[in-house]
């Protein structure tokens, strides 16, 4: 694997530049700066910017974490991706393409895209990974980075594992090499369809474990949830060409365990609210991060019907989401379904 990142000299480094100053991305710039990276962090709010380089800190997203020597924070895409061999992308799905669109030219030929988005775009159905290519001409080698993470426990040097995930073994072997540190492990793959389809989908099912939750369904409930809900991110990714034991992993039910159960889960705080009786609308103007969750229920119903795949919770959520039934009708109609079998017919590689 070679030498920890720790132990880089100035001589064997690379630099690496994160796009996107919210929680994730100030998280995984901190995090290559504690190795000892050089890191850019870019952000388009101007003030959070100024404020980032003043306080050394996040002060919206990540206050009580001071920022490593390394890192510092820039407003201009051209200075932020200048000589940098990583760059990672962790920006909200909406806003990817044209972050994208904007950092193309600045790009380094040698750089290699790290991809940590999690969700589907809403018009095109394409996964992030494809946006990237899309908008850079696939000249770049894309790793898509996911797992089990709460951006805070990151940035506080919690012990953490995480998938890479790339179609080009090489790129995936220098993410790992470059990103591990003391508390940082990285796992390599070559499903990316598998990763993808896995960190986007169970922000849908955190949403209905919100919902079990603050109605007080109980845990048999919630242990049902969780495994049918795994039972439909695994149909629909190996009917795209993902491998069905990608889902068993990292970034399939380990990441879905830790945002159906964990209080920092936005998604899930989504769903609390939304059983309490609260409107989507209401929800949503309180809350100051993203919860990719409800950008992404509609696109994978999209998905799931260009596919063929029945998706039953990610179907439910929607409808409580646009208000057609209200959560503890969802949750009815979903009890009510006709009986099957446990055993799904899936068509995996």
């Amino acid at each position: 694997m070679g030498r920890m990142a720790s132990e880089k000299t100035s001589q064997d480094r690379h630099r690496a530049t994160v796009l996107g100053a919210g929680s994730w991305g100030t998280a995984l710039a901190i995090h290559l700066g504690s190795v000892g990276h050089d890191v850019a962090l870019w952000g388009r709010d101007p003030t959070l910017v100024a404020a980032m380089a003043e306080r050394r800190a996040n002060p919206t997203y990540l206050p009580d974490v001071t920022f490593p020597a390394p890192l510092r924070a820039t407003q201009s895409l051209a200075s932020a991706l200048a000589g940098s061999r990583h760059v990672i992308v962790a920006v909200p799905s909406h806003g990817l393409r044209g972050v994208m669109r904007a950092a193309a030219a600045h790009l380094q030929a040698e750089a290699i895209l790290v991809s940590a988005t999690k969700g589907i775009e809403a018009e095109s159905l394409m996964r992030m990974s494809e946006v990237l290519q899309d908008e850079t001409g696939g000249r770049h080698p894309v790793v898509v980075l996911s797992g089990p993470s709460f951006a805070a426990e990151v940035a506080r040097r919690l012990p953490t594992a995480l998938v890479a995930a790339s179609e080009e073994p090489s790129a995936v072997r220098e993410v790992q090499d470059e990103f591990r540190g003391p508390v940082f492990r990285l796992y390599g793959s070559s499903d990316v369809v598998g990763v993808e389809i896995g960190a986007a989908l169970k922000n849908i099912i955190a949403i209905a474990a919100g919902v079990v939750e603050s109605l007080g369904l109980g845990h048999n409930a919630m242990s049902a949830l969780i495994t049918r809900g795994l039972a439909e991110i695994s149909r629909l990714s190996c009917a795209m060409g993902g491998q069905r034991e990608t889902l068993a992993g990292l970034s399939g039910l380990g990441d879905l365990v830790l945002t159906c159960t964990g209080a920092l889960s936005r998604n899930r705080q989504v769903g609390v609210e939304l059983g309490r009786g609260r409107s989507l609308e209401d929800v949503l103007s309180g809350m100051r991060m993203v919860a990719e969750g409800v950008r992404t229920t509609s696109a994978a119903v999209s998905l799931g019907q260009r596919h063929g795949v029945e998706l039953p919770i990610v179907g439910q959520v929607a409808e409580a989401l646009a208000g057609r039934q209200t959560p503890r009708e969802a949750v009815a109609s979903l009890m009510l379904r006709p009986q099957r079998g446990e055993q799904d017919s899936w068509n995996c590689p």
